[in-house]
């Protein structure tokens, strides 16, 4: 049989050590667990040794031999008198003791400075305070590497045991959890939600030296940092080119693990790509880099230490984190000693230098940071040779005349660079820094007219231009970004088509953005015909009708894009008609002499308390009315649906349409384009760029509802023959036959999947209105044979919003009759069933515990029972009990969640929640905040019990009526502009209330 154990777990195992199963004595070979430093010569560079030989005690983080050796061997002062090795592991252990009181986050960031050799202690001469190295990361065959098997930690009562552990000189810095290969429904993401949901949470202790973990369950490889959601773990896609996976079985699997997990990798990322930022909110999260990232700035760091070529250009995907991408590389470039402390060029492309890069870098504590927002800073700092990463605009280098800094280890970051102007502005960069490095990062593709840019970024030794490529392919493929959708709305909305077509044409032609006067004329003429008042009056209806129906219910908000700053009143005036004033805003530039723009005028920091307000799912602001102002840099995950009435085309266009495509909860599936221009009439053209996969970056909504019937079909096909309209537990028993184990129950699932994708990007669109009963009928069966422990995550996801308010709005009750008790206390029934047992009873008794159990799924308790269900069908499918030993076992399992609800009072889940929430609010309470929290609670719990109702958490309206009354109870304490803390509480609430 294959188990994870013996088929992930032991490759990854094999991998990493090139260990190799001796199938006569079936051992692996290893070393004695003696301190033996270097990397291993087969593998990937790390050394096997078993748990047993492992000298340290399950309730020790390190291995606390091999780090001692580790300090004895790399710090002179320690080898001097080994006894102060004690001191540092005293040192490192009270780390370890305060993740219980400073949270993990806090306790990671101060091991991590321990580890990259930042802390010191007074072991010098007169007690000179002296680095500590804990690990070598100039000479790596210095440190010793070693990967072990079910590296158990015991906190308390709480044991937790991870599958593998990568150890540097005893310290555990990957945890990698293996899941079986063998069952479609359970993937990676078991892995990484027992690592972050169980095991982060329950032996915190063990995380306190983590570089980050891996789940696989020999398919994909995910990887995250503590702390980071499980939708937010990320593949590592680098492929290793000087190895041949393409045969390979797990090829991709194996590809990961040699380009990720070799040790140097390892330490690199822990040594120069690892932040720890504060966020708006003031957490602290840890940061950890993205294999584009990686690649790209080690690219940079590379050519620079090669002395040449010195520029290149990185094309990476929008939304694919370009910013961060710019921190880690000049993190890197400051810190390597071979560069002699470089002066790093941040170049940015707005005149406002309150940019993302410029929040990014100060967010993530990046030291020795100046902002030079006058061209007398950028001249004074350059020409006093400021050795730090300087901030600054492309517009500062035009504003400069002459030399500024001829040394060479200057190495400019120039963000956005694709606009010709800014290809005029790099050859004065160029002058103004002779010797400099010049890289430029775009977020869009080169467009065929503009090679100023090439001339001042690109490398003829690049092969197609771009010394690294990350595209819309790669970033969809890697979940970075989202897919975009467009759906034209033309027909009944073009007032006068033919003139409007001609003036786009004009104002859409080849013509540079800076030739103004050319453009004047079509402008005029066009300006006239969108704002024809019978034009501006339904196109905004349809917008409302549009959002309400389509984004709203999701819990998204919308952009309106609009020709000009005087198009941005008409449609706020037309709006506030049909939707309350505060849903929609309007964000736009205003100068000091425009009296009719003036309500819109906010400072800096206003119009960030706007956007703040924007991005906070809760607040009522979910329309933004723009015209040139948001469409780059502007990062709002919430946001669904641009309502474009403005023309663009080429990167103009493709950076405005990105604004929705950032990935958002589990229920944001793409980015939708709603186009009352007809700017996507012709996409190649729209889109006229020299890479023709850009054309793939946007899909017609009419492509999808294409789809719709074949992807209805592939899911009726696994329920041939069978009655749809028969009713109640005979019907539900019908069709659960036609998905008689695992293996078909698994491929039905991937295919609703699709089917449940489509629908809820195409809903409530009319033509759906006649697969609705099929559709209906397809969602319940889904939800019936759901997995009721939880697993498999990622083919069993959670149904769409829209769907499941299709199916509240259709359940008959008799069709969730649960009569269990009567059945399990009903002796007679049981002595005829157990003498003849009947499989249509069988099944009944088995659907009605799955419905018992998944009420309780919230709460721990019943998860044994559920798993046990679990195992049980498992068991009966494979053969390996009979049909009689399975309804006694069901029957026994029955008794056993009857007897546990008994035991559960129905106040005892509210009661965990009042607990759960008298925690929460403990933890957030300051000193600025002193909150009285058994009176939030109080409050808190009142208002919920009063709004709620029995299956609240399955409709939009009891979602709704709840987060309300969450947000009164929060106003009233001043806390309800915090956006994670309404989050976890309103969690809690959905959990046990």
């Amino acid at each position: 049989m294959f188990t994870e154990s013996n088929t992930v777990e032991a490759y990854l195992r094999d991998l990493l050590t090139g260990s190799v199963i001796d199938t006569t004595q079936g051992v692996v070979s290893e070393p004695e667990p003696v301190y033996i430093v270097g990397r291993a010569t087969k593998g990937v560079g790390w050394r096997y040794v078993s748990p047993q030989k492992l000298t340290r005690q399950s309730n020790e983080v390190f291995v606390e031999s091999y780090l001692r050796d580790a300090l004895i061997h790399l710090n002179p002062e320690i080898k001097a008198q080994p006894d102060r090795a004690d001191e540092v592991l005293y040192k490192l252990r009270a780390i370890v003791l305060s993740v219980r009181s400073d949270g993990l986050i806090r306790a990671n960031e101060e091991m991590t400075a321990w580890l990259r050799g930042e802390r010191t202690m007074p072991f010098g001469q007169n007690n000179e305070h002296v680095p500590v190295r804990l690990i070598d990361f100039e000479n790596l065959d210095n440190n010793q590497y070693v990967v072990t098997q079910q590296y158990t930690y015991r906190a308390g009562q709480i044991e937790k045991r991870a599958d593998l552990m990568l150890l540097v000189n005893g310290l555990p810095l990957v945890l990698i959890e293996a899941k079986t290969p063998v069952r479609k429904a359970t993937s990676w993401v078991d892995g990484a939600l027992q690592v972050h949901e169980d095991y982060e949470k329950f032996v915190p202790e063990l995380f306190v030296c983590n570089v980050f973990s891996v789940a696989s369950e020999g398919k994909e490889f995910r990887y995250g940092a503590i702390g980071v959601p499980v939708k937010d773990w990320g593949p590592w896609n680098l492929d290793d080119t000087t190895t041949n996976t393409q045969h390979h079985p797990l090829h991709s699997l194996k590809s990961a693990v040699e380009s990720m997990l070799r040790p140097h990798i390892v330490l690199d990322i822990l040594a120069n790509f690892t932040l720890f930022a504060t966020h708006k909110k003031k957490q602290r999260s840890k940061i950890i880099c993205r294999y584009q990232q990686y690649e790209a700035a080690n690219r940079i760091v590379e050519r620079v230490l090669a002395g040449a070529p010195r520029k290149g250009l990185i094309w990476h995907f929008q939304g694919s984190g370009k910013s961060l991408l710019m921190v880690f590389a000049a993190q890197k470039l400051r810190l390597h000693p071979k560069l002699k402390n470089p002066t790093v060029l941040i170049v940015v492309d707005r005149i406002d230098l309150d940019t993302q890069i410029t929040g990014t870098f100060t967010a993530a504590d990046i030291p020795n940071l100046e902002k030079a927002e006058s061209r007398e800073k950028l001249q004074k700092l350059l020409g006093q040779d400021v050795r730090k990463i300087i901030i600054t605009t492309i517009f500062k280098f035009g504003e400069a005349d002459g030399v500024l800094n001829e040394r060479s280890n200057i190495i400019a970051l120039v963000d956005e660079a694709h606009r010709t102007q800014e290809g005029d502005l790099g050859r004065k960069m160029r002058q103004a820094l002779p010797n400099a490095f010049l890289f430029g990062l775009t977020g869009t593709p080169i467009n065929r007219s503009d090679r100023n840019t090439f001339y001042a970024f690109g490398a003829e030794e690049d092969t197609g231009g771009y010394m690294s490529r990350y595209g819309f392919e790669e970033s969809i493929r890697d979940g970075a970004t989202l897919p975009l959708h467009f759906e034209p709305r033309l027909v009944e909305l073009h007032i006068d088509k033919e003139a409007i077509d001609e003036a786009y044409a004009e104002l859409t032609g080849d013509l540079s953005d800076l030739d103004r006067d050319n453009l004047a004329r079509a402008a005029s003429k066009m300006a006239v015909l969108v704002k024809t008042p019978e034009r501006v009056q339904r196109i905004c209806a349809d917008i409302v009708q549009h959002f309400q129906s389509k984004i709203e219910p999701n819990g998204f908000k919308g952009q309106i894009v609009t020709f000009d700053r005087e198009c941005c009143l008409l449609y706020k005036q037309e709006i506030d008609k049909l939707l309350p004033t505060e849903v929609s805003e309007i964000v736009m530039t205003v100068n000091s002499n425009e009296p009719q723009y003036k309500a819109y005028a906010r400072t800096r920091d206003e119009e960030e308390r706007l956007l703040e307000r924007f991005r906070d799912p809760n607040d009522p602001l979910q329309l933004i009315i723009v015209t040139s102002k948001l469409l780059t840099g502007f990062d709002a995950p919430i946001l669904q649906a641009m309502y474009l009435d403005k023309p663009m085309k080429d990167h103009t266009l493709l950076q405005a349409i990105c604004r929705v495509n950032r990935t958002y909860a589990d229920t944001k599936t793409h980015g939708l384009i709603v186009d009352y221009l007809g700017v996507f009439d012709d996409v190649a053209k729209a889109l006229e760029f020299d890479d023709k996969n850009i054309l793939k970056v946007v899909s017609n909504i009419q492509e999808l509802k294409n789809q719709l019937p074949d992807a209805m079909q592939r899911c009726l096909t696994f329920f041939i023959g069978v009655d749809r309209t028969l009713q109640g537990y005979e019907g539900l028993i019908a069709a659960q036959q036609c998905l008689p184990n695992n293996t078909v129950r698994d491929n039905f699932a991937a295919e609703f999947s699709v089917l449940n994708k489509l629908w809820e990007a195409i809903s409530p669109d009319p033509m759906l209105n006649q697969y609705e009963t099929d559709y209906r009928w397809l969602s319940q069966v889904y939800q019936s044979v759901q997995p009721s422990s939880g697993h498999g995550k990622l083919i069993w996801h959670s149904l769409g919003a829209k769907t499941i308010e299709l199916i509240h709005q259709n359940v008959h009750v008799e069709a969730l009759r649960d009569d269990l008790d009567t059945l399990i206390l009903d002796a007679d029934l049981l002595e005829a069933v157990l003498s003849n047992p009947d499989p249509k009873k069988v099944k009944e008794i088995e659907i009605k515990i799955s419905r018992r159990l998944r009420k309780h799924m919230g709460n721990p308790k019943f998860k044994a029972l559920s798993e046990r269900l679990e195992e049980l069908r498992n068991r009966q499918e494979q053969g390996l009990i009979t049909s009689v030993e399975f309804l006694k076992q069901l029957l026994q399992l029955a008794k056993d969640l009857l007897q546990a609800e008994k035991e559960t009072p129905p106040e005892e889940d509210e009661d965990r929640g009042k607990a759960a929430l008298t925690e929460l609010f403990q933890d957030v309470k300051t000193e600025e905040t002193p909150v009285m929290v058994e009176r939030i609670v109080a409050d808190i719990d009142e208002i919920v019990r009063l709004v709620r109702f029995p299956g609240w958490q399955h409709t939009l309206a009891g979602e709704r009526e709840v987060k309300k009354a969450l947000r009164k109870s929060l106003f009233k304490y001043r806390l309800h502009q915090d956006e994670e803390l309404f989050e976890k509480s309103y969690g809690y609430i959905r959990q046990y209330y």
